[in-house]
C-alpha cells in the first residue's frame, strides 16, 4: 500500500520523538547544589574534642558544647598538648611542686602563637583538660595549676554528656 507524503512525514516525526526523554540537567544541578550547601553548613557541628581510647571521660549533665581551644589530654602514661607529648605521668608522680615545666612552656608558646595569629589578646586564653576519671587528683591539680601559671584564665573539663533520664 502506498503512503501519502503526509503519512510518511508524520511517521518520521513520531519515530524522531519516540526515544527516551532527556534529563533536565539544570534542575538536577540545582538540587545537588542545595544538597551540598546543606551538608557543608550542618557538618560544622561535629565533635570538637579529639577522641581517644586511652581516656575514659567522666559523665555529666553539662549542657554547654565544647569550644575550639587548646586541649590538654592526660592519659595513663603521658600528658599531651594538642596531641604532642610533653611529659610522662610516671615522672610527674615522683616530682615535687605544683608546676610542670614542659607543659607550662608548651602552653605559653601556644598562647603567644594565638596572639600573633590575630587572636584577641584582651581575653585570657582557654584550655580544655581531657582526663580519665581514674587519674589521681594530685596529677590533675598539677595540670590545672600549670595551666593557670601559663596564663590560661578559663579551664574546662571534657566530659561525656549523659541524658537527663540517666541521672
Amino acid at each position: 500500500m502506498k503512503q501519502s507524503r503526509r503519512a510518511k512525514r508524520m511517521e518520521r516525526h513520531h519515530k524522531r520523538h519516540k526515544g527516551t526523554p532527556a534529563f533536565n540537567l539544570v534542575s538536577l544541578m540545582d538540587i545537588f547544589t542545595i544538597l551540598v550547601f546543606f551538608l557543608l553548613v550542618n557538618s560544622g557541628e561535629g565533635e570538637v574534642l579529639p577522641s581517644t581510647r586511652s581516656v575514659e571521660l567522666p559523665e555529666s549533665t553539662s549542657e554547654q558544647k565544647p569550644r575550639q581551644n587548646v586541649v590538654v589530654m592526660v592519659t595513663d602514661q603521658d600528658v599531651l598538648v594538642q596531641g604532642k607529648r610533653v611529659a610522662q605521668v610516671a615522672e610527674l608522680n615522683n616530682s615535687k611542686g605544683l608546676s610542670i615545666a614542659a607543659l607550662k612552656s608548651e602552653l605559653e608558646q601556644l598562647a603567644r602563637r594565638r596572639v600573633l595569629a590575630g587572636g584577641s589578646a584582651a581575653g585570657a586564653p582557654e584550655v580544655t583538660i581531657m582526663g580519665s576519671k581514674l587519674i589521681p587528683f594530685q596529677l590533675l591539680k598539677k595540670v590545672m595549676a600549670t595551666c593557670t601559671e601559663a596564663g590560661y584564665g578559663k579551664i574546662s573539663f571534657a566530659v561525656l554528656q549523659k541524658t537527663a533520664q540517666e541521672s
